[in-house]
């Protein structure tokens, strides 16, 4: 399946606590859907939703003859690349970290070079030989997406990809996730800080009593405004 992919009805409830309420939701190729809510409304459960990784308790994909949640979610997980506010680095070198993304087998050589110009494009090449679990967190925010180009995944699922990163980090991290919409790759983007994504945002949207709305457009932060006047 290419394109956009169309979900709609999508329900999850925990218990007696309805967090979907039967919302739709287009993944877009080459757009970033920037999606705000306060705590509570069910940001990261729809992220997970979205990856395949929590089965809906009623979902349907438009074009498509799907029978179950269970399906769709093995579908989703194939077309998305989920990556966690706190990104996952195990004991081993960056480099090992960036293959990890890699299917087994394959050709050593070839496998080498796309993970050399995946450092490289993350800005981590000069750290390839050091221990992972020593980075920083915007260097882990790095990690993470050199390992999401190395996926095939035409969408990429965030959640807080810029919480708790300094303004230079969150700069990267920014220009990286702007070569990703270049590529044409679909972003969705969980955050409580909309402006800081204002430079990759295309459509704002905020979860609100299990159902999503189209907010207003994201302006950048102040300070960054006045650097631009």
């Amino acid at each position: 399946m290419n394109g956009t992919i169309g979900l709609r009805n999508i329900e999850l409830s925990y218990g007696a606590r309805r967090v979907l309420a039967g919302l739709d939701l287009d993944l877009l190729p080459g757009r970033c859907i920037l999606l705000c809510g306060d705590n509570g409304a069910g940001k990261s459960s729809l992220l997970r939703v979205l990856a395949g990784l929590q089965p809906a308790d009623r979902i349907t994909v438009t074009g498509q003859e799907i029978p179950s949640p269970r399906r769709v979610a093995r579908l989703l997980r194939d077309r998305t690349t989920y990556l966690h506010q706190h990104p996952y680095a195990f004991r081993g070198t960056v480099e090992r970290n960036v293959a990890y993304a890699l299917p087994r087998g394959g050709e050593r050589v070839g496998r080498r070079a796309r993970v050399e110009e995946a450092l490289s494009w993350a800005g981590l090449d000069h750290l390839a030989k050091d221990d992972a679990t020593r980075l920083s967190g915007g260097e882990r925010q790095r990690l993470a997406l050199a390992r999401a180009r190395l996926r095939p995944s035409p969408f990429l699922l965030l959640d807080e990809p810029t919480a708790n990163l300094d303004g230079p980090s969150r700069g990267r991290t920014l220009e990286l996730l702007h070569t990703f919409l270049e590529e044409g790759r679909g972003l969705v983007v969980a955050t409580h800080d909309p402006a800081h994504f204002a430079p990759v945002c295309d459509i704002h949207l905020r979860l609100e009593g299990g159902r999503l709305r189209l907010a207003p457009p994201v302006s950048p932060p102040l300070d960054r405004a006045v650097e631009a006047g």
